[in-house]
């Protein structure tokens, strides 16, 4: 197996010098490529903390996090922010589509910062629009697509760099029954078809059905991490 993800020993503490609120602790995981795994838990429990470590978001007050062999709390500022660039993409609750560029123009900015020539730029958007059937909506502003829709291009962004690993924080919390099925339907078949690495923080029972392992999280540690066998695959993608 190809082990994508290495955390040891990882803790996150707030407000250490006041009150403290110690919001991972000293956590072990262990992921391998292609996985699709939720993190699960109550209110408070770490999940969204444990993400942003593992994004390199935030840093950890002690520990290591490995990702596809890298170190990444040992990286400088500018090394991270490249590191993510190339290597992690992120689906968040609130889409975070930039308002005044087309859904084309959101998806291509990431390839355009990775300094990617113009034709293979195309030719990935091209590829994602149809992954996520929205190749009818390409020069539409976000304000004109429904919530699932501009999930969905939240999705082709993040992964149009090709990453090891895509990390969604709630990204179903904000969409209707029909979206959310739609949207984990074309993330798990881009996770099986591409082979990436997905990790879900998310309280949506919808997205625990389809994990594959689900990993439990009680103040800050690690309660239970249960593989989940019989999982069915994606059969095909409705519009939403």
């Amino acid at each position: 197996m190809d082990t994508i993800i290495d955390a040891h020993h990882v803790t996150k503490t707030y407000n250490p010098k006041t009150i403290p609120v110690v919001a991972v602790n000293s956590v072990h995981m262990h992921l391998e490529r292609g996985e699709f795994t939720a993190l699960v838990g109550p209110s408070g429990s770490g999940k969204t903390t444990l993400l942003n470590l593992i994004g390199g978001l935030d840093k950890p007050d002690t520990g290591s996090i490995m990702i596809h062999g890298t170190d990444i709390t040992r990286l400088s500022a500018n090394q991270l922010i490249d590191f993510r660039l190339r290597n992690i993409g992120f689906v968040f609750q609130a889409f975070n589509l930039i308002p005044v560029l087309s859904a084309r123009e959101n998806v291509e900015l990431i390839m355009q910062l990775q300094g990617l020539p113009k034709n293979e730029i195309n030719q990935r958007v091209e590829t994602l629009f149809h992954q996520i059937g929205l190749e009818d909506k390409l020069d539409t502003r976000p304000a004109q697509l429904s919530g699932g829709q501009q999930q969905r291009v939240a999705v082709a962004r993040a992964l149009a760099s090709r990453p090891q690993v895509v990390l969604a924080d709630e990204p179903t919390a904000n969409l209707d029954s029909k979206s959310a099925a739609n949207l984990l339907d074309i993330m798990a078949k881009l996770n099986q078809e591409e082979n990436m690495t997905f990790i879900f923080s998310t309280h949506d029972q919808r997205v625990i059905e389809r994990a594959r392992r689900v990993i439990t999280l009680v103040d800050g540690k690690i309660f239970s991490d249960t593989a989940v066998v019989d999982t069915s695959l994606p059969h095909g993608i409705s519009p939403a």
